[in-house]
Formats: structure tokens, C-alpha cells, sequence
């Protein structure tokens, strides 16, 4: 097959990696959570906003090289944390993390990845973040973030949206489990799909034996029960800002938060230490009925203005939708489905192909609004089809603002 996949979007990787993955692993990638109102709205919310493009600009100079945490990346995205992973290929967090090095952007390893930190660190390198849940025994966490400073990790993510698991019906009925196990249920749906079970699954039975969280502590997978996967992992419902206190007591590096949806939690995480907030509502896969990042981005950047850098996920389907985020304040995406689909379809050169086509959109949106780089992006490229996502700034005429 061609480096490119004959897959000229991320529409057409998704419908690739749907062919390729047993249905229960495509569905816990693919969809939200109970109703799946808030993964719907995650995209009906870029069609309120359309593009007001400026014309007759020399655009044929353009870059995209962004700043993150005062270092510059070729590219305004960046991977997302996504603890399935290591079951779209073998061992594919360092083939993400390996197509994120020679994109240049970095990768967020999730506290659920199938794949040991130390091994990506070694074997992947390039600029690796770390993702992590805070467990109802927080030497757990502590054991962690210890783990990932010893291999040299710049920034830790720390996801605060997940204190209950999400409720994913359909796991249930596929027989979608963590740990991973064969059921009657899902032996038919693996059988169909011969080329995941083989360069898969059978891959770790041959070599590490069933895929296991190699992240989490010895004690931790001990611990663990199976059951759908979402609700199997070690939860706790007691967090609260003194555990972020406490994190920043430990980690020396950037110290990113990650699930905020309301400015006063934004703006309260900064004054607690965080260096950065994701905007995110878990791509729709726990509180369905959330409001999607991009409604509560322009308010969570106001709320916390230069003193913290704002990332966003969810729904970024398109370049356009990259360019969308950053007109209304953010300073980068990142990436989830969508690189996860590439690397479902052809480990790194497939996750490679799903960046290659943001390089593309993103360069190709930016010339036809007649901007030069993704710094110069702001809310006067953009027209409003109603106020929900209108920044109090962008009250004002564009002409005027685009004077300024």
C-alpha cells in the first residue's frame, strides 16, 4: 500500500481502521458515552463558526512552527494521551511516539498505555509527555511521577476530569474488557478481523503474553478487576487542590491540567501551579452532556490570559477546526481519534500519514485566510453564525480589531 494509504483525510483513516479493528476495540476508540450528546456537539460546534479570510497577502513565506512552553515545534498540534494504544498496533505507543519525534510535536503517554514509560523513553525519544490519574492510594501517583522524572519526562499531565468512569454501554455489549480477555462474545469479532489478531494480539501472546497497564504499579495491577473497559481502572473520588499542591511539591518540570471545562477552575488551577490547562471534556467519553472545549475555551482564556498556556482537544477532525481553536485563544491542539486511526491503519508510517494531512490543511487554511503563521491567528478570522462562541474582544467590529 502507498506511504500515504490512498487515505486523503482523517475521515478516510477512520474508515480504514474500522475494517482493520474487531468492532469492540473501534467502538471504545470511536464513540462517547451513554447518549453521546456531548461527542456529537464536540463537532457540530466548529460548523457555528465560519472564516472571514483576508486577501491580497504574501502568504508563500508561511510557517507553522508554534511555541509550547517556550520550545518551538514544527507543527501547532500535538498527541493526546490515549491509553488504547498499544492494542491499534503492537506496541504502538512508541510507533506514536516515534511518528510524533519526526513530525516535531510532542506525544503524551497515557497512565493506561500498554507499553512500560521507561521502554517509549529509550526506544521512541523525541519530546514525551506524561499523562496521570490520581489513585485513591496517592503514593501510587507519587511512584509515577517519580518514575517519569528518572526518564526525563518535561511535562506532566495530569487528568482531573475522571474521578467516576464514564458509563460506555456498548462496551458491555461487546464484551470489551480491561484487562483484555477472549469471551464468547467478542471470539467471533476478533476471528473476523484475522489481520489485528495476528500482527496484534498474537504478537504479545508471543512475546510479553496479554497486554497489561505497564504503567501502573505492581500493586495496582494486582488490584485490577475485569470489567468494560472505562469502568475497570483505579478511580478516586476524593480529589481536590490540594492533591495539586502536592503534585507540584514533586514535579520540577511543566505541570499541565487536564479536563477543565469552567474558567474559575481554570484560573484557580494557575494560581495552584499549573504552567497549563487542556480544555477538554475526555472527547465526550465521561459526563455526556458536557459542553465541548471549544465553547469554554474563549472563557478560559480570558480567565487565565498570559500566565498559563491553553491547549484544547476534542472533535479535531479537519486543519480547519486546528485553526478554529487557535483563532479563539488556544496556543495548540492536541490530537486523539485521529492519530490513533492512522496508527490503526499502518503503526507509525499510519500515524505519520494522519500529521502529514494536518501539515497539509493547516498550511492550506492559513494561506487562503491570508495569515502567515499560526501566531498571527485571532478571533477577526473568524465570523460568528451566533454569540455562544463569541470572545468579549470580537464584540467589537473585525476591521477594527484587525486594526489593533
Amino acid at each position: 500500500m502507498p506511504k500515504d494509504f490512498k487515505a486523503y483525510n482523517i475521515a478516510d483513516l477512520r474508515e480504514l481502521a474500522r475494517k482493520r479493528m474487531p468492532k469492540g476495540l473501534f467502538e471504545y476508540v470511536d464513540r462517547g458515552t451513554e447518549d453521546e450528546v456531548s461527542l456529537r456537539n464536540n463537532r457540530e460546534v466548529f460548523e457555528r463558526l465560519r472564516f472571514r479570510p483576508r486577501t491580497m497577502v504574501n502568504v508563500s513565506k508561511r510557517t507553522l512552527r508554534t511555541e509550547i512552553f517556550g520550545k518551538t515545534y514544527n507543527l501547532p498540534v500535538g498527541i493526546a494521551p490515549t491509553g488504547s494504544a498499544g492494542l491499534m498496533w503492537y506496541e504502538g505507543e512508541i510507533e506514536l511516539a516515534r511518528a510524533a519525534r519526526e513530525a516535531g510535536v510532542p506525544f503524551t503517554l497515557s497512565t493506561s498505555s500498554l507499553t512500560a514509560m521507561e521502554r517509549v523513553a529509550a526506544d521512541a525519544g523525541g519530546d514525551i509527555w506524561f499523562q496521570l490519574y490520581f489513585w485513591p492510594d496517592r503514593s501510587m501517583s507519587a511512584q509515577l511521577v517519580e518514575r517519569a522524572k528518572a526518564c526525563d519526562f518535561k511535562v506532566l499531565m495530569v487528568t482531573v476530569d475522571g474521578v467516576s468512569a464514564g458509563n460506555r454501554e456498548y462496551n458491555m455489549r461487546n464484551g470489551f474488557t480491561a484487562p483484555f480477555s477472549v469471551t464468547p462474545r467478542n471470539f467471533v469479532d476478533i476471528g473476523m478481523h484475522p489481520r489485528w489478531l495476528l500482527s496484534v494480539m498474537a504478537r504479545y501472546m508471543m512475546t510479553t503474553g496479554m497486554p497489561m497497564f505497564e504503567n501502573y504499579p505492581a500493586e495496582a495491577r494486582a488490584k485490577m478487576t475485569s470489567g468494560p473497559m472505562g469502568r475497570a481502572s483505579l478511580r478516586s473520588d476524593t480529589v481536590s487542590w490540594d492533591d495539586l499542591d502536592a503534585m507540584r511539591k514533586i514535579w520540577p518540570h511543566k505541570l499541565v491540567v487536564k479536563g477543565m471545562l469552567d474558567p474559575r477552575d481554570a484560573r484557580k488551577a494557575v494560581d495552584h501551579g499549573a504552567d497549563g490547562i487542556l480544555v477538554s471534556n475526555h472527547g465526550g467519553r465521561n459526563l455526556d452532556g458536557a459542553i465541548a472545549p471549544l465553547e469554554a475555551l474563549p472563557e478560559i482564556v480570558d480567565a487565565v490570559g498570559k500566565r498559563a498556556t491553553v491547549l484544547m482537544d476534542g472533535g479535531i477532525n479537519r486543519g480547519s477546526d486546528v485553526v478554529k481553536a487557535m483563532c479563539l485563544g488556544a496556543d495548540a491542539v492536541l490530537l486523539g481519534r485521529a492519530t490513533l486511526f492512522g496508527l490503526a491503519v499502518g503503526g507509525k508510517p499510519g500515524a505519520a500519514r494522519a500529521l502529514d494531512i494536518f501539515r497539509d490543511e493547516i498550511s492550506r487554511v492559513l494561506a487562503l485566510l491570508g495569515c502567515t503563521n499560526p501566531g498571527d491567528l485571532g478571533p477577526e478570522f473568524l465570523h460568528f453564525a451566533d454569540e455562544l462562541l463569541r470572545p468579549a474582544a470580537s464584540q467589537a467590529d473585525p476591521v477594527m480589531i484587525a486594526a489593533k
